[in-house]
Order: structure tokens, then sequence, then C-alpha cells
């Protein structure tokens, strides 16, 4: 691979990790354009997805873009939406070169993008660089309908998120809460159980300075519809995005409840039926534009999620302290025999102050990528 090549494909990577989780419904794509070894412009996807980088990149190079080349992570889309295709706004601009990190399976590009540039005479060069994880979630919502699913739990040293009496703040320290807002930035959505709520009152948003504008949806799992109106997620709704799911029963028997929530800016899911199970409401959150959801609950939850098998990346944050049979474990698999028991992928450790990060891919979708 040209060194130059990957150079300009590793700028176009980190401009578009800036906006990861904050593009919904757009991939986050880098643009670089180049001329004679020098950058002249480079963008990444706007928040909310729009504009998108390739038009950003354009317009800041006005006239220096003829004969360019662009680096972009992503093939340039090929339908019109509110804007221009991206591959007809490089024809237009009379690129030389583009060169491309990851084929957008979109059916609506999914190779014609390329295949424009080609027609229209501009030289393309697709270099897989090993960065592409980035668009992990973008490839499962497109090819299976479901957004990529990662989970996070902080425990004791023996698995414990909280005490016998039901202490749990703080067992991590500083930095592993940091890196953990830092994982809410990156997902378009974190999904909560109301158990967890009622117990902590938690408002699932990041407090990282200059990043508060990167807190995710808050998606609520609540059978009964019993999230209070006072809670802290209720009462910052119209300002972070609070998706309620319920029972269309629990909807009828809570119907003051109901219109309080919403009043406050909470939106109510109940469709026709019994409560929807987290598969289901996977796929709900991606017709939504949600490419990036993070399981961030109690153990009823936390163990339903890693049984379904739909998970990713487990995020296990270990405290070095030991709080016994009696603490409340992270979560609580059924009985399985060896042969059938899930099988995680190690794939890094990390040291948080005090704490270990511990990062392991689901044994089943870690090949599926």
């Amino acid at each position: 691979m040209n060194p130059m090549h990957l150079h300009f494909l590793r700028h176009a990577f980190a401009l578009a990790k800036r906006v990861e989780g904050r593009t919904l419904p757009n991939p986050a794509v880098g643009c670089v354009l180049v001329r004679q070894g020098r950058v002249i412009a480079a963008a990444h996807t706007g928040c909310n997805g729009r504009p998108h980088a390739e038009t950003q990149a354009l317009e800041m190079a006005g006239g220096q873009a003829a004969g360019a080349t662009a680096y972009v992570t992503l093939e340039p889309c090929a339908h019109d939406g509110r804007t221009p295709s991206c591959a007809a706004a490089l024809i237009h601009a009379a690129i030389g070169e583009v060169v491309i990190a990851c084929r957008d399976p979109d059916p609506r590009t999914n190779g014609q993008g390329i295949a424009m540039l080609r027609e229209a005479g501009i030289a393309v060069r697709e270099i897989r660089c090993g960065m592409e994880e980035i668009y992990r979630g973008f490839f499962r919502r497109v090819r299976e309908g479901l957004p990529e699913i990662n989970l996070k739990i902080a425990t004791s040293l023996d698995g414990h998120i909280a005490s016998h009496r039901g202490e749990s703040q703080w067992i991590t320290g500083e930095a592993a809460r940091h890196y953990g807002h830092m994982l809410r930035a990156r997902h378009e959505a974190i999904i909560t159980g109301i158990s967890t709520v009622l117990a902590d009152d938690p408002r699932l948003d990041c407090r990282i300075g200059g990043m508060e504008d990167a807190s995710p949806i808050r998606v609520v799992l609540d059978r009964r519809l019993r999230l209070p109106v006072e809670s802290a997620l209720a009462q910052t709704a119209r300002d972070i995005p609070v998706w309620l799911c319920t029972a269309a029963g629990a909807l009828k028997a809570e119907e003051e409840r109901a219109k309080a929530l919403m009043q406050h800016g909470v939106r109510i899911i109940a469709p026709d039926g019994d409560f929807l199970p987290l598969p289901e409401i996977a796929r709900l959150l991606a017709t939504e534009g949600v490419m990036r959801a993070l399981v961030e609950a109690g153990p009823t939850l936390t163990t339903h999620a890693l049984e379904s098998g739909l998970w990713n990346t487990l995020y296990w944050f270990r405290a070095p302290l030991l709080l016994g049979a009696d603490g409340h474990p992270a979560f609580r698999l059924s009985n399985t025999a060896l042969a059938s028991a899930p099988r995680l992928h190690a794939q890094r450790v990390r040291t948080l102050g005090k704490d270990r990060l511990e990062v392991y891919r689901n044994g089943h979708n870690a090949t599926q990528d």
C-alpha cells in the first residue's frame, strides 16, 4: 500500500471518528482533499447527518478541487436526496482521483457511486486500511436491519454491580466513569431498564466538558409504564430525547402518567400487543436510523442482551475490590453446559486509574463483520 494513501485515509477516518454517534441517520464520513501532497480541505459529516463530508470539503476547496485527490472513508453516495449525490458533486468539481476505504452496502449506492465516478473518467482506488470498524453498526443496519448492540457493565473484581445493601456509587473511579461517558457519546442510543431508572434515577447523558451535545437518545424499557414524571430522564427529555417502550395495555392503564410524560417531551412507543422483546426493539431503533446502541442496565436486561446473542462488544469495567457472595451480580445467565456456553473473544485490556477495562467481542458475531 502506498504510504501516502494510508496517511490521508487515516486522516479522513480521524475526522469521521470526531462525530461518531452524532450523525444519525447517516454514517459518519471523513473526506480529505489533497493536491500535490498538501491537504487543501478536510471535513466530516455534519451532526444530524447533514451536510455530507464531500460536499463540505469541496466547498472549502473551491476552484482548487479540480484535479485534486479525494480521500473518503466510505463510497460517495450515488442517490439524490435533500442534496445531490456526493459522487455527482465530485464529478462536477472535476476531482482527478478518488481513494475509498469502504464500499457503501446501501442498495442505493453499493458500487454505483464508484461506477459513476469511473464513467466520468475519474480514477478510483479502493484501499482497505484496517479502520473500517467505525462502520460495523452502519453495515449491520443495512444488511440485517439491526444496529450494532454493545454492552457496558461496571463491577467489582468478583462481578458485582452493588454491595448486598445495594450500594453502587461509585464502584469504579473517575477515569473509568469518564471513559464510560465517551462510550455513550459514540452511540446514537443507550438502552436501559425501568428497574435501573427507579433505583438510580440516572441521566444517561454525556457529561464531558464540550461534548454535552453528544448525548445519545435514552431508550427506557418499561413494560408497566412506571417512569416517574419527576425522574431525571423525563425532566431532561426536551433537551436530550427519551424514548419509552411499553405495552399497549400499560399505556391505557397509565393514561394520565403517559400524558404527563409526553408533555415533558418523552416519546412513548407502545405497539399493539404485548411488550416488545429486545430483538424487536433493536429492529425498531434501526428503522429510526440508529446504527450503534449501548446497553447500560441492571442484571435482568443485561442478561437478556447476553442471552439474545445479538450483542457485538462487551465493555467490562472492573474495580479492584471484592463485594462477596451476597453482592448484586451484573447478570444471571441460565445454567448451561460447557459446550454451549457463550464464547467471548478477548480484544484488549486497558488500565484506567485503579480500574481495568476489558473489551470482549461476541464469539459468534466476531466472525460476521
